[in-house]
């Protein structure tokens, strides 16, 4: 009898455990496919993702309804440490990337090559689809380049995870004593007969519009996503100091300014 319990608890145990990560491998898969998929989400057409990308290089959005951040946290011990490893981490996973091609030739795409952009990102999809399920600061989502003439110039990296991640479990991640993580949200998707409104003066519609609540978004006819992509946080590990290196202005001048 004692045999036939346990057995019949470790297999709960097993169906329970299979279950939390397939959940988590669904969520994952969402993320990275947002990433990957911009360009195609119902209602936006494929000019969906560089109108995204412009408005958060275009947008003051760090302050605005567009864009949240996680809150910085009181110092504890360790943090330091932990932040330190990632940032070495970050440095031996970037160095080998100096030349663009071989980012390219690890599988690391770049997002929106035709944009005109302040910061390119290389994304490596698998990577996101990893970052969904556990943290590798050997595996950075995405590669940070500035674009000089036809060449690309390294200068940091950026980690994702899941949309629905806590506070605590970014934390878990990279002390939120040294890092902000940021994700934008409040998106409402315009009709396909009024794609062209977000690249207007004042829209309503996009990253960059008036619109920032579900309700406002159904009565215009939209589609609202309460957050598009996963969380983000950037980081310039050839830097010196640790305000450049998790510098939060030159991440929002990226997203946001």
């Amino acid at each position: 009898m004692h045999k036939t319990l346990m057995t019949l608890a470790a297999a709960a145990i097993l169906l329970l455990t299979v279950a939390a990560a397939q959940d988590q491998k669904s969520q994952a898969d969402a993320d990275t496919h947002d990433m990957s998929a911009m360009h195609d989400m119902p209602g936006m057409g494929n000019d969906g993702s560089a109108h995204a990308m412009r408005s958060m290089e275009d947008q003051h959005m760090d302050m605005g309804p567009h864009m949240k951040m996680t809150a910085l946290r009181d110092p504890q011990p360790g943090d330091e440490e932990k932040a330190a490893q990632v940032v070495e981490a970050a440095r031996k996973a970037a160095e080998k990337y100096k030349d663009y091609k071989a980012a390219l030739a690890d599988g690391y795409k770049i997002f929106l090559p035709n944009l005109e952009q302040k910061q390119y990102h290389f994304t490596n999809y698998w990577y996101g689809f990893e970052a969904g399920m556990h943290f590798n600061p050997e595996h950075p989502t995405s590669l940070l380049y500035q674009k000089n003439g036809d060449d690309y110039k390294l200068i940091g990296v950026m980690y994702t995870a899941r949309k629905t991640a806590t506070e605590d479990d970014l934390n878990a991640r990279i002390p939120l004593s040294v890092a902000q993580w940021h994700a934008h949200v409040n998106m409402c998707v315009p009709p396909d007969d009024q794609k062209r409104e977000m690249w207007g003066p004042h829209p309503k519609f996009g990253l960059a519009g008036s619109i920032a609540t579900k309700e406002e978004c159904t009565a215009a006819g939209g589609r609202f996503m309460p957050q598009i992509f996963g969380w983000m946080v950037h980081v310039y590990p050839f830097e010196q100091k640790p305000e450049d290196i998790w510098s939060v202005e030159r991440q929002m001048h990226t997203h946001g300014q």
